[in-house]
């Protein structure tokens, strides 16, 4: 990952900077593109992990669709290039202008989270004289195993509709004249690494698609979010995640109807692995309990470990020394949470020293914020 070339480049460079590996970037997209066509999946990408435009140009080529979760994603993913024919709309709480502006787009789909979003599109579709296509977002209750601020397909989460709600779901599917209804969508969290999970989403899909078959009503397409996860702690041993494992699982026990199409939303899978955040040490304060190695990029720049503890693997790629350190790695930010990482062992480490941040290309730039007025920093693609 980081060659004596790639550092003597970086050395050049103005600290902290987001560096894209892009060979990675474009070998982990054709792995996933290669796994999906052949059972004829079809993939969207996740918008929210990461919008930088390079990036979303080689996803793009690849032939995937969009996943959006507000209007500025859906305006971001057609601005670069997206067919608007494979744009789907999800999100809790559109506004009416973003469904306004999506429907003028003709996007592909809508993915509907309560029933009186339902009510609510049918009424501006029928403003505008169209007619929106839409998946249902159903709340599973399956349990991701994974952090509870990522955890989404819990009866407790915000997002989606309840098994208690079908009955009336269906008297509207009936009555609204401006609503084609396409399909389920389901989304059960993020970083989800046990495939087992998964399995469990394929039984609850089809329970529910059997539910709806026996009252008259079928689908299409069955989208089922995404999700997968990526290995943080070790990044090189598997830089891309096994796509084709992942595919099996629903290929195995979804039971799909002649022609149905089965969907999906990668985000992280995709980008995280080739991303990571570049930063100089600038300081050395050596406690009596521990050592802190202060660095030039703080939470503004990568706000996942102070958001939820998230971990990072942390490597100082420029230090010689064979003694070896434990360093709380913190930033410049006025605030005590404004860590990467706790005792985090490391070379002996100096003033000027460049770490990199791994795993950092999902949900890190995109992340970003002016906090303490903070600039924006600016990513390196190489």
């Amino acid at each position: 990952m980081f060659t004596a070339a790639r550092l003597a480049r970086f050395q050049q460079e103005e600290t902290p900077f987001y560096f894209y590996d892009m060979d990675l970037l474009r070998q982990t997209v054709a792995a996933c593109r290669t796994a999906s066509e052949k059972r004829n999946f079809h993939v969207h990408y996740a918008l929210k992990a990461n919008v930088n435009n390079e990036l979303l140009g080689i996803i793009r080529e690849a032939g995937f669709g969009a996943d959006c979760v507000s209007g500025g994603e859906v305006e971001k993913a057609l601005e670069n290039g997206f067919r608007k024919d494979q744009i789907v709309f999800a999100g809790v709480g559109k506004s009416d202008r973003e469904i306004n502006y999506a429907l003028d787009q003709d996007i592909f789909c809508f993915n509907v989270e309560s029933v009186q979003e339902l009510e609510v599109i049918n009424e501006l579709a029928r403003a505008r004289n169209k007619r929106a296509r839409i998946a249902l977002r159903i709340n599973p209750n399956v349990n991701a195993n994974t952090h509870h601020y990522i955890t989404t397909g819990l009866e407790e989460n915000k997002f989606g509709i309840n098994s208690w709600e079908f009955d009336t779901v269906v008297e509207k599917l009936r009555s609204l004249e401006n609503i084609d209804c396409a399909g389920l969508h389901f989304h059960i969290g993020s970083q989800v690494t046990d495939e087992n999970v998964f399995k469990s989403l394929c039984v609850k899909v089809n329970e529910f698609k059997e539910w709806f078959a026996e009252r008259g009503v079928y689908f299409k397409l069955l989208n089922v979010g995404g999700g997968l996860g990526v290995d943080y702690h070790a990044p090189d041993v598997q830089p891309i995640v096994d796509f084709e494992r992942h595919f099996a699982i629903f290929e195995q026990f979804l039971e799909l109807d002649a022609g149905q199409e089965v969907h999906f939303e990668l985000g992280r899978a995709l980008v995280a692995q080739c991303g990571s955040l570049i930063t100089k040490v600038l300081y050395i304060k050596k406690g009596i309990n521990t050592n802190f190695a202060v660095v030039d990029a703080g939470m503004t720049e990568l706000i996942r470990p102070a958001l939820y503890h998230a971990y990072h693997k942390i490597e100082n790629i420029s230090a010689s020394s064979a003694e070896s350190v434990k360093y709380d790695v913190v930033g410049p930010i006025c605030e005590s949470s404004d860590c990467f990482g706790k005792e985090v062992e490391l070379p002996e480490t100096s003033r000027g020293d460049l770490m990199a941040i791994r795993t950092a290309g999902a949900y890190g730039e995109v992340m970003t914020s002016s906090y303490n007025l903070r600039p924006k920093i600016r990513p390196l693609f190489l």
